[in-house]
């Protein structure tokens, strides 16, 4: 059977892709909170200008978890991207599903990775992984297209 046509796995990954990127903001804002730590004026809008100076700064967990969700948005959007014309080349469906649940597996452990501040190489080796199958897909649209 072809991906094309199966509708649930083309949902099951984009949702998957997106509820991570949801967690990431909930573990940022939960994390600014409790620190007393926030980076922009209107969250601090009702303080006065003595407290405010003292909330509005940086705190090292808060910025882990920010670059941690910058990190999600540069490598799943371009995975989406290309996974849907991946979807449109209309592989089979077991070889879709094994690369879309190894890239939402290796982006899960590298937000774990990233947020726990697990030794390296465990976050650029899943880094790596989800980029090898962005690439696999990306190959496959291109040898579609271009006959190669």
């Amino acid at each position: 059977q072809h991906l094309c046509t199966c509708p649930a796995p083309r949902d099951n990954w984009v949702t998957v892709e997106i509820l991570l990127v949801q967690q990431i903001q909930t573990c940022l804002f939960s994390a600014e909170s409790p620190r007393k730590s926030f980076s922009n004026e209107e969250d601090v809008a009702r303080k006065s200008a003595e407290e405010k100076k003292k909330l509005l700064k940086t705190h090292p967990d808060v910025e882990r978890v920010r670059r941690c969700h910058q990190n999600d948005l540069e490598n799943i959007i371009p995975f989406v991207i290309v996974g849907l014309l991946y979807a449109l080349t209309g592989p089979e469906l077991s070889v879709a599903l094994l690369h879309f649940r190894i890239f939402a597996g290796a982006r899960i452990f590298h937000t774990i990775a990233y947020i726990g501040a697990l030794p390296q190489p465990s976050r650029a080796l899943s880094w790596v992984v989800g980029m090898l199958v962005t690439f696999s897909m990306a190959y496959r649209v291109l040898n579609t297209v271009l006959f190669l």
